[in-house]
C-alpha cells in the first residue's frame, strides 16, 4: 500500500513539475525588444509558407512617447527593411505586445496611384495596384469635378508588399492602418486592439482575415476595399464601427460576431454573399443604401435594437431565419429584384415589442416561408404587425400566403404517400432504396413517425434522399374513406378562395371574375332565347345584332381577363377554376336543349320579361328571376322587344342583375311555355350570384381600410 502511495505521489510531483514547463512551450513568454534585438530579427528573416518574413513574434514592442529614442530606431529600421528590397518581405508581429501609438504609415512605401508606376514593384504588383487605379481615378474625376478644382489631387496609398501576421497581437495604444494597399494577405486572427483603430480607404488586394479578432474601442473601415474574401467571424466590436462606403468584391464573412454598439455599415456594396449568421446586434445597426448584388444571410441573429435597410438593394434572398427581432427593422424604401425576398421562417418575432417596417405593398409581398408547419404563430404575428400600422394590404398578402402554405399541405396529404402506412412497393417507387424501405418499416413497427424529419434519424437515410422524397411524403394517421373526403372539401373550397380572390386580398381579381362570368352568361341567355331553330321556319338573331352581342360580350370578357392576368398569382389556375363553375352545367343544359328540340305555344316570343314601371338603376338584392304571382304586380311585366337594336343590352342586364344584383331595369323568366333547361339555367346563375356576393362583400371588407379596421379591431 506505501509502495502505491508513494508512485502517486511521485506521479503527481512530476505532473507538477512538468506543466509549467508545457505551458512555457505553448505560450513562450514575450521578451523586450531593444534596438539591437531588433536589428538581429532583420537581419536574420525567416520562412514561413514559402514566403520570407521578419520575425518580431512574440515581444514586447514599446513605442509610447517617453521611448522616443527606440521609436524612431524602430520605424526607420524596419521600414528601410521592407522598401529597400526587391523581393517582398513579410512582418509577423504575432502574440507581440505593441504598447503605444502604432503607425502602419510610416513602415510601408509611398506610392502615388494618380502618377506613373514606379520601378520597384514586380509585373504581378503593378497589376494589382491597377486594380484600383481606375476607380480612383474616376473618383479623383469627380471630386474635381463637384469642388471645381483645375489640378488632380495627389491619391497617396501606403504599399505593404508583403503578408502581415497579427495573429493573438494586442495593441495597447491607437493603431493607424489608412489608406494602405496590403498587396499580399493580413491574418488577424484572435488579435486585441485596445483603443481605436482606423482602417480608412485600405485595400486588401488577397483574402484578409480577422476571425476572434478583439476591438475594444472604435474601429473604422470607411471607404475599405477588399478584394477577395474578408473574414471577421466570431469577432467582438465593443464599440462604434463604422465600413461606410466600402467594398466587398467576394465573400464577407461575419458569422458569429458580435456588435455591442452603434454599428454603421450604410452605402456598403457587397458583391458577393454577405454571411452574418448568429451574430449578436446590441446597437442601433445601420445597412442603408446598402447594395447586396448576392445572398444576405442573418440566420439566428439577433437584433437587439432598431436596425434600418432603407433603399438598400437586394438581388437574391435574405435569409433571417431563426432570427430574433427584439426590435424595430426597417426595410422602407427598399427594392428587391425578381427572385429576392425575405425568408423569415422559425422568426422570433413579438409585434407587441417589435415592429417589421416597409413599404406599403411591397413589404408583404416579398415575405415568404417554406411551410406551414412551425410558422403559423409567426405569421399571425408578422399579420398583426401590420394591422397595427395600418397596412392592410401586407397584412392580406401574408394572410393569402399562410392559405396558400395551408392548401400545399392538403395537397400533400391527398396525394403524398404515407410512410405510416404505405406498402413497401410504394415506398420503393417514390425513391427509397430497399434498405432505406426496411428501416422505415422497422421504426414505424415499433413507434408510428411524428414528423417526416424522423427520416433523418434512420440508419441509411441521408438528407440527399430526404430533399428528394419530401415533396412527395407525408406522415399521419390511417386516412379512412370519409377523412380523406373532408380533406379534399378543404382543399376544393381552399384553392377557390384562393384562385378566385387571391382570399379575399385582391378586389381586382374578385371583378375580373365576375365581368367574365356576366359576359358569358349573357351570352348563352341571349343565345338560348334568338337561336331557336333553323328549320322548318328559322328563329335566329340578325346579322346586326349578333355583332352587337359578340362585340359586347367579347369586349366585357377581355376586360375581365385582363384584370385576372394583372391581380391573379396563377391566371391559368384562376381561368381554369372558374371555367370548372361556369361552364360543365351550362353545356349539359344547352346540349340537352339543342338536341330535343322546341316545340312549344309562344315559340316567337322572349322568354324574359321586364318590369315596365319604372327605368332606373336598381339594387335587386331580394330578387328572385321568376316575375310575381298576384295579378296585380304581373301586369307591370311584358315580354323584352326583339326588333330594338339596344335589344342585346337586355341580356347582359339580366346577367348583371343575377350575379350582382344590380342593374338598370328588372328582368325576369316568363312562366308560361317556358322549357325547364332554360329555367335552370337562369336558376343556377342566380345561385351563382349568391355566393359570388358573399365573396364580394368579404373581399371588400378585407381590402378597403375603414372597413377593414372597423371589423378587425372592434
Amino acid at each position: 500500500m506505501r509502495r502505491w502511495l508513494l508512485i502517486l505521489v511521485l506521479v503527481v510531483g512530476l505532473w507538477l513539475h512538468a506543466a509549467p514547463a508545457w505551458g512555457a512551450i505553448a505560450q513562450p513568454d514575450r521578451v523586450p525588444l531593444t534596438v539591437d534585438s531588433l536589428q538581429q530579427r532583420l537581419r536574420h528573416p525567416i520562412e514561413l509558407d514559402g514566403q520570407s518574413t521578419l520575425d518580431l513574434r512574440r515581444t514586447i514592442i514599446d513605442l509610447r512617447p517617453e521611448n522616443t529614442d527606440f521609436r524612431a530606431a524602430f520605424y526607420r529600421a524596419l521600414r528601410d527593411r521592407l522598401v529597400n528590397t526587391k523581393e517582398p518581405l513579410g512582418l509577423d508581429l504575432s502574440y507581440a505586445l505593441v504598447r503605444g501609438e502604432f503607425n502602419m504609415s510610416d513602415l510601408g512605401l509611398r506610392s502615388l496611384l494618380y502618377g506613373e508606376e514606379l520601378d520597384v514593384y514586380t509585373e504581378e504588383e503593378q497589376a494589382q495596384l491597377q486594380r484600383d487605379r481606375r476607380r480612383i481615378a474616376q473618383l479623383s474625376q469627380l471630386s474635381r469635378s463637384l469642388l471645381n478644382q483645375l489640378q488632380p489631387l495627389p491619391l497617396q496609398l501606403t504599399v505593404l508588399r508583403g503578408p502581415l501576421r497579427l495573429t493573438q497581437t494586442q495593441f495597447e495604444d491607437v493603431t493607424n492602418f489608412a489608406n494602405t494597399f496590403f498587396l499580399q494577405g493580413i491574418e488577424a486572427s484572435g488579435a486585441i486592439f485596445g483603443q481605436a483603430t482606423d482602417w480608412s480607404d485600405t485595400r486588401f488586394s488577397q483574402p484578409a482575415r480577422f476571425p476572434g479578432t478583439v476591438f475594444q474601442s472604435t474601429v473604422r473601415f470607411r471607404s475599405a476595399l477588399f478584394f477577395e474574401r474578408a473574414s471577421f467571424n466570431q469577432a467582438r466590436f465593443q464599440a462604434a464601427v463604422t465600413f461606410q462606403g466600402s467594398e466587398f468584391r467576394d465573400t464577407a464573412n461575419f458569422s458569429k460576431s458580435i456588435f455591442r454598439d452603434g454599428t454603421n455599415l450604410t452605402r456598403v456594396r457587397f458583391e458577393g454573399n454577405a454571411d452574418f449568421a448568429q451574430t449578436e446586434w446590441q446597437g442601433l445597426t445601420e445597412f442603408d443604401r446598402s447594395q447586396f448584388a448576392k445572398a444576405l444571410f442573418l440566420p439566428e441573429a439577433t437584433l437587439a435594437q432598431p436596425t434600418t435597410f432603407r433603399e438598400a438593394q437586394f438581388g437574391q434572398p435574405v435569409n433571417l431565419r431563426g432570427a430574433a427581432l427584439m426590435n424595430q427593422v426597417d426595410f422602407g424604401d427598399a427594392s428587391f429584384a425578381p427572385g429576392a425576398y425575405l425568408n423569415v421562417a422559425g422568426m422570433q418575432f413579438n409585434p407587441d415589442e417589435a415592429k417589421l417596417l416597409g413599404n406599403r405593398g411591397q413589404i408583404g409581398s416579398v415575405i415568404s416561408v417554406p411551410t406551414l408547419q412551425g410558422n403559423e404563430t409567426l405569421l399571425r404575428n408578422v399579420v398583426r404587425n401590420f394591422r397595427s400600422l395600418e397596412q392592410i394590404s401586407d397584412a392580406n398578402q401574408i394572410n393569402y400566403l399562410t392559405e396558400e402554405l395551408r392548401l400545399r399541405e392538403l395537397s400533400k396529404f391527398l396525394a403524398g404517400v404515407n410512410l405510416n402506412s404505405a406498402a413497401e412497393a410504394k415506398l420503393l417507387r417514390i425513391g427509397f432504396s430497399e434498405h432505406q424501405v426496411q428501416a422505415i418499416v422497422q421504426a414505424r413497427s415499433q413507434q408510428r413517425l411524428r414528423s417526416s424529419t424522423d427520416l433523418l434519424k434512420l440508419e441509411g437515410l441521408d438528407l440527399a434522399t430526404y430533399v428528394k422524397v419530401r415533396d412527395r411524403i407525408v406522415v399521419s394517421d390511417r386516412r379512412g374513406l370519409v377523412g380523406w373526403l373532408s380533406t379534399a372539401t378543404q382543399w376544393l373550397i381552399l384553392s377557390s378562395l384562393l384562385w378566385l380572390t387571391a382570399f379575399g386580398t385582391s378586389a381586382g381579381l374578385v371583378l375580373g371574375v365576375g365581368v367574365m362570368a356576366i359576359a358569358l352568361y349573357a351570352l348563352l341567355f341571349w343565345l338560348v332565347d334568338r337561336l331557336r331553330r333553323l328549320r322548318p321556319v328559322p328563329i335566329v338573331p340578325t346579322t346586326e345584332e349578333s355583332l352587337w352581342m359578340l362585340g359586347s360580350t367579347g369586349t366585357l370578357a377581355l376586360l375581365g381577363l385582363s384584370a385576372i392576368i394583372n391581380n391573379a398569382e396563377f391566371p391559368l389556375r384562376t381561368l381554369l377554376c372558374l371555367g370548372l363553375i361556369t361552364l360543365p352545367v351550362p353545356a349539359v343544359l344547352l346540349t340537352r336543349l339543342y338536341r330535343q328540340g322546341r316545340f312549344h305555344d309562344q315559340l316567337t316570343v322572349s322568354y324574359f320579361m321586364e318590369d315596365g314601371s319604372m327605368r332606373e338603376l336598381r339594387i335587386l338584392i331580394n330578387r328572385l328571376p321568376i316575375i310575381p304571382k298576384f295579378p296585380f304586380y304581373r301586369e307591370r311585366y311584358t315580354n323584352i322587344l326583339w326588333d330594338r337594336r339596344w335589344n342585346w343590352m337586355n341580356y347582359l342586364d339580366l346577367s348583371l342583375n343575377n350575379l350582382l344584383r344590380f342593374g338598370f331595369n328588372d328582368i325576369r323568366l316568363r312562366d308560361e311555355n317556358l322549357p325547364g333547361l332554360i329555367t335552370t339555367l337562369v336558376w343556377y346563375q342566380w345561385s351563382l350570384g349568391l355566393l359570388y356576393i358573399a365573396l364580394l362583400f368579404w373581399t371588400l371588407s378585407r381590402t378597403i381600410p375603414g372597413l377593414n379596421l372597423l371589423i378587425y379591431f372592434k
